[in-house]
């Protein structure tokens, strides 16, 4: 009898960091799964870094990504390009990861093929569909389509629970963002800023609802920041993404004490993020990884699906307007009692051991028996 074939969906750089440790576990047990490794391009440059950390290059590529083109016209081109792919490939499983455009395209394609589709970091969910957007939908909407839920914590079980999913579909393996992070960290060595004394303060800004006015109101409570601390160095990460560099540049260029960088590359940003004092960000990856180093994030948004870090003290959601940003920033940089809170919670997100999990009760899904793994929660 042949073994089974898994693929894994990749698209973006979030995809790739977090769905690298688990194919590298299943790699491990290749006499028993055959792995392969797809991407759609949807962040062709980003993510073949991300896969580059851990020694993965993908299998199949595509070409998702044309200058400017909505998301009505990326998600056909994902659409037609995995249907074309598991036409060829006729995997008995398909693996993608979050929230991502082709994350629910894979989605769709595997139900389509009748194909069984595994979600890895399933369940997380904020009150309305429509943010972030279009995050919220492409999760929920995998949800529906997927066989096997990956949860990363009980608070993401719960919420699949509530919709109705069979609890012996849901597994709570925690995030796998989590072995990325510990696994880069361990095997990746970089020094930033190691001649700067005071207090470093990274600045990652990129989803779509922060676009313009709120990315204006962000920067410019860091121009005052930075003008009543100038021992504080803001390191600004710009996204590749045209209008946010705009808007980084025009109101933060020539500023003594910001340094606005390209995106590192992951391994690089995963030891910046050991280095620095705090984050501003409205990324969801920072919000899980930046805790398993000690370091206190200030969530640029005014929801988020991962309100474990919230809940914990890890993580503190603070929106985009001028006012907030300037006081919460200053008060991490003033008031150390406030910064030594959040920075000795405890991470809910992970202990590094979910690849490990998600391997043992998909194999044992598919009906092949590898070493037990108990889940996380």
């Amino acid at each position: 009898m042949a073994k089974p074939k898994v693929i894994f969906v990749v698209g973006t750089r979030p995809d790739a960091i977090k769905s690298a440790p688990v194919v590298r576990e299943f790699r491990r047990y290749g006499s028993q799964v055959e792995t392969r490794l797809v991407s759609t391009g949807q962040h062709k440059e980003m993510l073949t870094q991300a896969l580059n950390a851990f020694g993965l290059e993908a299998d199949r590529e595509y070409a998702a990504m044309q200058h400017g083109q909505g998301l009505s016209q990326l998600s056909a081109r994902i659409l037609n390009s995995l249907d074309e792919c598991f036409a060829e490939e006729s995997p008995d499983g398909v693996f993608a990861q979050g929230d991502t455009t082709t994350t629910f395209c894979a989605s769709l394609a595997a139900f389509y093929r009748r194909i069984p589709f595994f979600h890895i970091e399933a369940g997380l969910r904020t009150t309305t569909v429509k943010d972030p957007f279009p995050e919220e939908f492409n999760r929920r909407a995998t949800g529906l389509l997927a066989d096997l839920h990956f949860a990363p914590t009980t608070l993401s079980r719960d919420n699949l629970l509530r919709e109705g999913i069979d609890p012996r579909q849901i597994f709570v393996t925690g995030n796998s963002g989590i072995d990325a992070v510990k696994l880069v960290a361990t095997n990746h060595h970089k020094e930033w800023y190691g001649n700067h004394p005071g207090p470093v303060i990274v600045v990652t800004t990129h989803r779509r609802e922060n676009w313009g006015e709120p990315q204006v109101q962000v920067c410019r409570a860091i121009r005052e920041v930075a003008n009543q601390k100038p021992e504080a160095l803001f390191v600004v990460a710009m996204h590749r993404n045209p209008l946010v560099r705009e808007t980084l540049q025009s109101h933060l260029a020539g500023l003594a004490n910001v340094d606005l960088i390209e995106p590192p590359d992951y391994a690089d940003f995963v030891k910046l993020m050991e280095r620095m004092s705090f984050a501003l960000t409205d990324s969801g990856g920072v919000q899980e990884e930046a805790p398993a180093f000690g370091k206190p994030v200030l969530v640029l948004r005014n929801t988020t699906e991962r309100p474990e870090g919230v809940t914990a003290g890890t993580a503190k959601l603070i929106g985009t307007s001028y006012e907030m940003v300037l006081t919460e920033t200053l008060t991490l940089l003033e008031n150390q009692s406030a910064y030594e809170r959040m920075a000795k919670a405890v991470s809910p997100y992970g202990d590094g051991s979910s690849a490990q999990r998600i391997r043992y009760a998909t194999l044992k899904w598919l009906g092949i028996e590898t070493q037990k793994e108990e889940m996380w929660q």
